[in-house]
């Protein structure tokens, strides 16, 4: 909190800086220097994303439709019986295609013809429990999920590590600023704008649908890392 009050002083000063708006002039014999820095902070992740679903096939459209409903109901409610609540789970994909048969091997060279249907159904899925991860991946597998990947872990509420980031990258280019004022013998005398870009969203990883073991999917959640890039242009004087 403290240092989100920091950053949030040190903007507001900046920006009650008459030379902070767009087009500032430099005072003649000064010079401009643009640095761009990162800012980094890590943070242990409250929160995976994954998606489960499944595939079913059926002689019509309509049977292979039916499965699937019948089988996603199980994943979900099995989802509901983990503890995931229910505004954490949502329809991601739903499809319904033709499966046709190889008319390669066919000797009249004829077109390929219909022999089924192939129904999908995935949702995406936030976890919140993260220590209970595993548990919940292998009980979908076991109601039937065959399509699981996942997770990518995060943040719930990234504010506080992204400011954090901020005044890591703002620390960065001003000591660099300074350091190239020094070498070219001058001072730095002001900053004259800001501009932010960046950030950084875990890889996730994947994992392979498998029947439930007695014990549970290993999850380690690690670290996650917020990062901010910020480009900073400084007015240099003479000393």
């Amino acid at each position: 909190m403290k240092r989100t009050r920091f950053l949030l002083s040190l903007i507001a000063a900046i920006a009650a800086t008459p030379a902070f708006a767009e087009g500032a002039s430099v005072a003649p014999g000064d010079a401009l220097l643009t640095i761009t820095a990162e800012g980094k902070s890590t943070r242990t992740p409250d929160i995976a994303h994954f998606t489960a679903g499944l595939t079913t096939v059926g002689q019509t459209a309509s049977a292979a439709m039916a499965a699937n409903a019948a089988a996603m109901t199980r994943v979900i409610d099995s989802l509901k019986a983990a503890g995931v609540a229910e505004r954490d789970v949502q329809t991601s994909n739903l499809s319904l295609n033709p499966v046709f048969d190889d008319a390669a091997r066919r000797p009249d060279g004829a077109a390929p013809r219909i022999t089924g249907y192939q129904a999908s159904n995935t949702v995406a899925v936030r976890a919140r429990d993260l220590a209970g991860l595993g548990r919940v991946i292998d009980t979908l597998v076991s109601a039937g999920a065959n399509e699981v990947n996942g997770p990518n872990f995060d943040l719930d509420h990234p504010e506080a590590a992204l400011d954090e980031a901020r005044i890591a990258a703002i620390t960065a280019a001003r000591a660099r600023a300074e350091l190239y004022a020094h070498a070219a013998g001058l001072k730095v005398l002001r900053i004259l704008s800001i501009g932010e870009s960046g950030g950084y969203s875990p890889q996730p990883l994947v994992f392979m649908a498998r029947k439930a073991m007695a014990a549970p999917t290993p999850i380690a959640a690690g670290e996650v890392e917020e990062q901010v890039n910020v480009t900073v242009q400084f007015e240099l004087a003479p000393l």
